[in-house]
């Protein structure tokens, strides 16, 4: 599990997200809700990252996800905006609405309100899709107040991000 990331580890990691794309000459686009555009920033705070990344969509509404990731309103009614079939949702989006080779989409309950017994604050969907693939997902239920949770979910992001670049070499 993630804990105590500074904005240096944070920054290291894009760094390295940002090396392991330009090895594979590859570009990245972010799909983000509870993170509200903070993985695309640690991303574009790198120098050079325009060579890597490509867009980032913050789609922190409903209305949003649908209208700029194509995410369907019946995948929203049927299993919520904090779910895996919305998460993979926004994956797709991200990569059809882009020219990346790979996406990362976020959502979640970052708090301090809002969760409930299924769906509790803290509770982050990801997924990663690489071009010409199914996403894949999976959920972290991460502790502590509303920042720390949100920066518990960039750091999964970008090491997943690592993982699936490493993994498709």
């Amino acid at each position: 599990m993630i804990t105590a990331m500074t904005d240096a580890d944070l920054q290291r990691l894009a760094v390295e997200v940002g090396q392991a794309l330009a090895q594979q000459r590859w570009t990245l686009s972010t799909a983000e809700s509870c993170t509200g555009g903070w993985v695309a920033k640690t991303l574009t705070d790198v120098v050079g990252s325009s060579a890597w990344f490509e867009r980032g969509f913050v789609t922190y509404t409903n209305v949003a996800k649908q209208e700029m990731l194509g995410v369907a309103a019946s995948t929203l009614d049927t299993h919520g905006a904090v779910s895996e079939a919305t998460v993979r949702a926004m994956a797709r989006g991200a990569l059809q609405h882009s020219h990346a080779d790979i996406s990362l989409a976020i959502t979640g309950i970052a708090g301090p309100g809002g969760g409930f017994d299924t769906k509790p604050v803290g509770l982050v969907w990801f997924a990663w899709a690489i071009r010409g693939n199914e996403p894949q997902s999976e959920q972290h239920i991460f502790k502590g107040e509303r920042e720390a949770v949100r920066r518990q979910a960039v750091a999964t992001a970008l090491m997943g991000v690592k993982t699936r670049l490493a993994a498709s070499r």
